[in-house]
């Protein structure tokens, strides 16, 4: 009896803190999630999943789903691939890597979309690739800035063979129709990486990025087993691409609504 006490004790007191992944530092669980999951200490960002973004991005009650009936297929028949699909299905609640809609971020309609890197590292499949696109085109139809957050660490699914090389052009195709339209494109990168970061990830007005995110086509290890050039790991962080011209602003999760809505505001005059 003792020790089964003491061990809903011991689950108890390890509910009420978290160990940041970075510097190993305890926080109180309320002040952690009062942070926005952001380490009080050395200041890393905690992935979120799409949903959890959504909840903290835009105001509260507006957001109306778009394409959530679509759903992957295997056309390769490939191993594993379907029980990796419903996992992931499971874990995040959404059919396939992106949720998309349309919602308000402080009172300004916007068109969103969402990758979620803990379905199969957010990487690009036909429905993904399918949704982004949908949404560009419906940006276009209804006259709407479009602002995307990319939670991505990987690039076309290999799954999907073909079907997924394909999203690449699709997406920039549509992202190009947008930008005929002169309608305003923000993009926060909390990862994005390979497929997604060449294609509809670098083409917005606007590049945003949370601190210490993954940014690249390309990690240290892949480019040395290929090229046998070594190159330092810092070079696909968020603050590398800044320094070099490719990101405009490295922005804290906490500012993220309130620096979108600042610059839809001025880019939707």
């Amino acid at each position: 009896m003792g020790d089964a006490k003491a061990t809903l004790v011991s689950e108890a007191e390890e509910n009420l803190w978290v160990k940041c992944e970075k510097c190993n530092a305890l926080t109180y669980r309320k002040e952690y999630e009062r942070e926005l999951r952001v380490c009080p200490q050395c200041g890393y960002h905690e992935r979120l999943g799409a949903w959890e973004r959504l909840k903290i991005t835009v105001d509260e009650g507006t957001f109306e789903e778009w394409d959530s009936e679509i759903s992957p297929a295997d056309p390769l028949n490939f191993p594993e691939y379907k029980d990796k699909l419903e996992k992931s299905q499971r874990t995040t609640n959404l059919k396939d890597a992106a949720l998309t809609g349309v919602a308000e971020i402080e009172g300004i309609p916007v068109a969103i979309g969402i990758t979620d890197f803990k379905f199969m590292g957010g990487s690009m499949g036909s429905v993904l690739g399918e949704k982004i696109t949908r949404l560009f085109e419906r940006a276009v139809k209804h006259r709407l800035p479009v602002f995307i957050i990319s939670g991505s660490g990987g690039g076309a699914r290999m799954q999907e063979g073909l079907l997924s090389l394909m999203q690449m052009p699709k997406t920039c195709a549509a992202c190009a129709k947008l930008h005929q339209a002169r309608l305003p494109y923000i993009i926060l990168l909390t990862d994005s990486m390979a497929g997604v970061q060449a294609s509809f990830g670098a083409l917005a007005d606007i590049t945003l990025a949370e601190p210490g995110a993954m940014v690249g086509f390309t990690g240290p290890r892949v480019i040395e087993l290929s090229l046998k050039i070594k190159v330092p790991i810092e070079h696909r962080m968020a603050e590398f691409q800044f320094e070099h011209g490719m990101i405009d602003m490295i922005v804290p999760r906490k500012l993220v609504r309130p620096t979108v809505a600042k610059l839809l505001r001025w880019m939707c005059k």
